[in-house]
């Protein structure tokens, strides 16, 4: 059973990836700067255990993205996803599996999937129903210091399996287009936005990368 409290389950076609970095006493107000700042998909991404706060949370952003009309994707928790109806949720190699989120959210739920620097991972999960691909880190990420290490190669090889390709891991708005070059339909950040002083002119300053 899953619920319909949100909606906007539509992928949009590209743009700003913000993935907020909880838990902080200002989330609500550093999520809809983000979003003013044009952020076409929003990530609750909290590693913390307080489940009764993170539902709040969740609740919470899933209204403010409603407001926005940008979809809501929640971190590793398919229950939580679906207890705040989030548009769907993101799921790295340790969260389970793409078809158990597909049947605990509905079909029109968006799930995306972390493959790291492997292309044979990211056609698996394409294979699997996964609705974007994330890959990564691509820079040194002050997030996770110990991440992985994508090129952008991975996203040129990765363009045949005909997903949305997200690119993540230490990007700022002046190392951005080569990525976006190479193949990349999102960019997802979290401390290039919640880390500035000024989340919603950092927000700007990479949508201005996906004008025409």
């Amino acid at each position: 059973m899953h619920t319909d409290v949100y909606r906007n389950t539509r992928l949009p076609g590209g743009g700003l990836y913000a993935i907020s970095d909880g838990p902080r006493a200002d989330l609500l107000a550093a999520c809809a700067a983000a979003l003013r700042g044009g952020a076409t998909l929003l990530q609750y991404r909290d590693k913390g255990g307080e489940r009764a706060r993170r539902h709040d949370e969740a609740r919470a952003l899933a209204a403010l993205c409603a407001s926005f009309d940008v979809p809501l994707i929640v971190n590793d928790d398919v229950d939580l996803a679906a207890a705040v109806g989030a548009a769907g949720v993101h799921l790295g190699e340790r969260d389970g599996d793409i078809a158990s989120a597909r049947a605990r959210l509905g079909p029109a739920a968006i799930i995306g999937a972390s493959c790291y620097g492997s292309v044979d991972r990211a056609r698996l999960l394409a294979a699997a129903g996964a609705d974007y691909l994330a890959f990564g880190a691509f820079h040194p990420s002050p997030t996770k210091p110990g991440a992985r290490r994508a090129s952008p190669d991975l996203l040129r090889a990765a363009k045949s399996l005909g997903l949305p390709l997200v690119a993540i891991g230490g990007i700022t708005a002046d190392n951005a287009r080569a990525l976006l070059d190479a193949g990349a339909d999102f960019i997802a950040v979290i401390s290039g936005v919640f880390g500035a002083d000024d989340p919603a002119a950092a927000a700007r300053r990479y949508s201005a990368l996906f004008q025409k």
